[in-house]
């Protein structure tokens, strides 16, 4: 049976009744995991107690940042900083130089670039190219589907079929997820499915976008993050004195 995963929640964390009602939602709508984008600075006693919000809802908790970095140094500083404190390390690609390193860096899980009425920064051939030789997925969020209209949800869909046929081409993993800021906009894994179909994401593919691949991330990231882990497929089990 698929565990669905929506990696990408993003209610205001400190507003412990809208993470109450978005992570019931999801789990009334069948997804087993959520990601909640937290602050850099987050404290591991909330952490504990948002995921005691999950645990309560029978859902499992990723921890998850997202980096906004507005220049290479910026991403590198960051990510030395984050990586290992959160299981989920996304970087949104509001540049050209921020997306060719993000898509070169194997500490990167996640790239995002803007899904708003008018972006200007794409995931192109390049990009690409580096993140399937780095193991990066691209993410795609859902939500600025469902807010855009008229002509400005014609060019979103027009650059995601162009992000999904790279994607395919390259074997790019790819991860579909809510983006959602309040409970309306979210839906059944189902639906997010078929919202996939609109952008030449064949049905199949999408549901393993927002199962297998996110939960793949989630899993080789917490044995990364575990005590003992050395290197894949090497860890340390025990010492004799």
């Amino acid at each position: 049976m698929r565990k669905f995963v929506d990696l990408h929640l993003k209610p205001s964390w400190r507003d412990l009744e809208q993470v109450k009602s978005m992570v019931n939602k999801s789990a009334e709508l069948g997804f087993r995991m959520v990601g909640l984008a937290l602050p850099e600075r987050i404290a591991v006693d909330e952490v504990n107690q948002l995921r005691n919000v999950c645990d309560d809802a029978c859902v499992e908790l990723a921890t998850r940042v997202d980096l906004v970095p507005r220049s290479r140094h910026e991403l590198l500083h960051g990510l030395r900083k984050l990586r290992r404190k959160f299981e989920i390390v996304s970087v949104f690609c509001a540049s050209k130089v921020v997306a060719r390193q993000a898509a070169k860096d194997r500490r990167v899980d996640l790239l995002s670039f803007p899904g708003g009425k008018y972006p200007r920064v794409f995931f192109d051939r390049a990009e690409a190219e580096l993140a399937s030789s780095a193991g990066a997925s691209l993410e795609i969020d859902l939500q600025p589907l469902l807010l855009v209209n008229g002509f400005a949800r014609i060019r979103l869909l027009s650059r995601l079929r162009r992000e999904v046929a790279l994607t395919r081409r390259l074997k790019v993993p790819l991860v579909l997820s809510s983006g959602a800021t309040e409970t309306r906009f979210l839906h059944k894994p189902q639906d997010f499915a078929f919202l996939g179909i609109l952008f030449n994401l064949e049905f199949p593919f999408a549901l393993e976008a927002l199962s297998e691949t996110p939960l793949g991330i989630v899993v080789r990231n917490r044995q990364k993050l575990s005590p003992g882990y050395v290197a894949p497929g090497v860890r340390v089990v025990g010492r004799q004195d």
